[in-house]
């Protein structure tokens, strides 16, 4: 396959993510987790506690952190970064939004967030996501106040 159209594809599975990501913060996780690779390597670290491995355990998360979301909207993405190969690919991007939690107050938020895409059996599937609220420099670093 060529790259150019490997990229294209990516950039299609990536408007569909985006997409699912703003009805996962209504509480609806299903677009999101069709997008994700069903195989045992799959990674999500979310804000709502410790990495989980395995399509098993990221879809048990993913249902949970989108169960505690409602009044969401996604605002917008700011895209640092794209690697690209022929079967892997990460983006690094800044997610804005906002969103009640738990029932409380609609707030603005803001993630920093790696996503990992894998090409399985011709389609792009995520593999990894990762993301955090950390935003703002810290002089404490790793011991930054939680």
């Amino acid at each position: 396959m060529q790259v150019s159209s490997t990229v294209k594809e990516l950039e299609e599975v990536i408007e569909q993510y985006h997409e699912a990501l703003d009805v996962f913060v209504r509480g609806t996780p299903e677009p999101m987790k069709a997008l994700f690779s069903r195989a045992d390597d799959v990674v999500l670290a979310n804000p709502f506690g410790s990495a989980v491995r395995g399509w098993e355990s990221a879809s048990g998360k993913l249902d949970e952190a989108s169960s505690r979301f409602s009044a969401g909207e996604v605002l917008g993405y700011e895209r640092l970064s794209t690697y690209t190969s022929a079967d892997v690919a990460t983006i690094y991007e800044v997610e804005r939004g906002k969103v009640s939690v738990s029932g409380g107050p609609v707030t603005d938020w803001l993630l920093r967030t790696t996503t990992t895409f894998r090409r399985e059996e011709g389609m792009w599937k995520v593999v990894h996501r990762h993301a955090d609220p950390i935003s703002r420099y810290d002089s404490e670093g790793p011991l930054r106040a939680t």
